[in-house]
């Protein structure tokens, strides 16, 4: 089978401000160009079957600022998570929401509440099955050495590591996608192999706020580039 690389989009101005962007129409701050850039200079070279991209705009546009002159394939089940009422407010606001522990150690018993909200679980259940069906095409089509690219974002591309790892999804939060980051699975006729996880080439290490222990719900701000 073929081999994925899973690229989370930039940085947003709403990943900077500790915001949960969601399905907002949010796009790239400058740093987030900045680093779509960098991740393009990585990518640049690999012979690419297929780019896949998340709808929202954040993550077509770090496609085609880091992929240029690439086809791009928008697939929808590679969307945000959707967050309902948690939509457009703060991490720091949410962490005092009663749900808010159940997200952190509990994730596949939740879902969003409000309009729009989604399951956790539904919400990993569509990105695999996006991947793996592109993936089972890719190989059909190019051969088990094919290499291929989808781009969406950090809970989503945990939950697909998650899968591909065997675990439960109760602990996907224990996983960190760095914005503009790239994971690397190999998918075979027996199990997945994970060769890379939320590689950004840099060795800067976030402990999070206060050192403490929670996952930041979205996939977090990251480091802005160093350039």
């Amino acid at each position: 089978m073929a081999t994925v690389l899973l690229l989370r989009h930039g940085r947003t101005s709403a990943n900077a401000s500790g915001g949960l962007a969601g399905r907002s129409p949010v796009g790239l701050n400058d740093d987030g160009v900045a680093q779509a850039a960098t991740a393009g200079a990585r990518l640049r070279g690999l012979p690419l079957a297929a780019v896949v991209t998340s709808p929202l705009p954040r993550c077509r546009q770090t496609v085609a600022t880091a992929l240029p002159d690439a086809e791009v394939h928008v697939d929808d089940r590679l969307v945000e998570c959707g967050y309902g009422d948690w939509q457009g407010r703060t991490l720091a606001e949410l962490a005092d929401d009663p749900l808010w522990p159940v997200v952190q150690q509990h994730p596949s018993a939740v879902r969003f509440p409000g309009e729009g909200g989604e399951a956790v679980a539904d919400m990993a259940a569509r990105a695999v099955a996006a991947v793996r069906e592109w993936d089972a095409r890719i190989t059909a089509g190019h051969g088990e050495q094919a290499l291929w690219l989808a781009c969406s974002h950090g809970d989503v591309i945990k939950a697909i590591v998650a899968d591909a790892l065997g675990l439960h999804l109760d602990l996907f939060q224990r996983l960190v996608i760095d914005p503009a980051s790239l994971t690397a699975v190999r998918y075979t006729r027996t199990r997945p192999f994970l060769l890379r996880l939320g590689d950004t080439g840099q060795l800067s290490f976030d402990t999070g706020p206060e050192g403490g222990s929670d996952a930041p719900v979205g996939g977090g701000a990251g480091h802005a580039p160093s350039l």
